[in-house]
């Protein structure tokens, strides 16, 4: 087993956060990095700026626009966790558009994954036909995994499709909106999180889009393995140090 499907073997309730690398500014990645976890945070979703971020909220794409300000790019990102693994062992997944993955250059881009311990990769504009079709092998000859979205409109047979072709988690958005924060949950995304459970995958669920305190938190948690964090915590770094992140996951479990 690779250090997701590690993790997610754990009983335990997972907490995922994601962060724009290159901001607040460049050189805080590996900070942050080591920062999330020394405070216990079970996964770390790194996110690869990019110009056109459709699936972001405004947070979001603030952060990833002020870290291509401050100078980040895909070969930055990989020298700056160049030697990650001799201080995180947990596991480290990079979320980014296509785009920039094409422009380095798919096996480059996957072999540099390797190299630096990356895990996996959350593409949201990768379909899932182009993936299987064309990119699938080469994704497994890597050992990187692919981690593949659904919202509440997503076909009980794509679902089944995607559960099918995967091998770490599927990624839940909570919404059918881009990234966000919000105190809670309503009936109907509370529904859409029993269902899915009830469907009985082979692939643990993970809720993002709308986390941000102890109640999104233990609904999300309620029927699925865990969550990922974006937007709040983007917000609390933007004017707090890293030395105070403890203090948010203190707020979140």
């Amino acid at each position: 087993m690779n250090r997701i499907q590690n993790k997610l073997s754990e009983n335990k309730k997972i907490l995922s956060i994601y962060f724009s690398a290159g901001f607040p500014n460049l050189n805080d990645t590996k900070s942050l990095i080591e920062s999330l976890a020394e405070n216990k945070v079970d996964m770390i979703e790194i996110g690869l700026p990019f110009s056109d971020p459709l699936a972001d909220g405004p947070t979001i794409q603030a952060s990833s626009t002020q870290a291509l300000k401050n100078g980040m790019t895909t070969e930055i990102l990989f020298e700056q966790i160049k030697d990650i693994r001799e201080t995180v062992e947990i596991p480290l997944i990079i979320m980014g558009y296509f785009n920039p993955i094409l422009q380095f250059g798919a096996d480059n881009f996957l072999k540099k994954c390797q190299e630096t311990g990356i895990d996996g990769l959350i593409i949201p504009d990768l379909p899932l036909e182009i993936y299987i079709s064309e990119y699938k092998e080469l994704f497994e000859s890597y050992g990187i995994a692919m981690v593949f979205l659904i919202t509440p409109q997503t076909s009980e047979e794509r679902i089944r499709l995607i559960d099918a072709n995967s091998n770490a988690f599927i990624y839940m958005v909570s919404s059918s909106s881009v990234t966000g924060s919000r105190d809670s949950f309503d009936d109907n995304q509370l529904e859409y999180f029993e269902r899915i459970a009830s469907m009985n995958l082979k692939n643990p669920q993970i809720i993002g889009f709308g986390i941000s305190n102890k109640t999104t938190f233990e609904q999300a948690t309620k029927h699925q393995k865990g969550v990922i964090i974006g937007s709040s915590f983007i917000q609390f770094i933007a004017s707090n140090p890293i030395s105070g992140i403890s203090t948010f996951i203190q707020n979140i479990l």
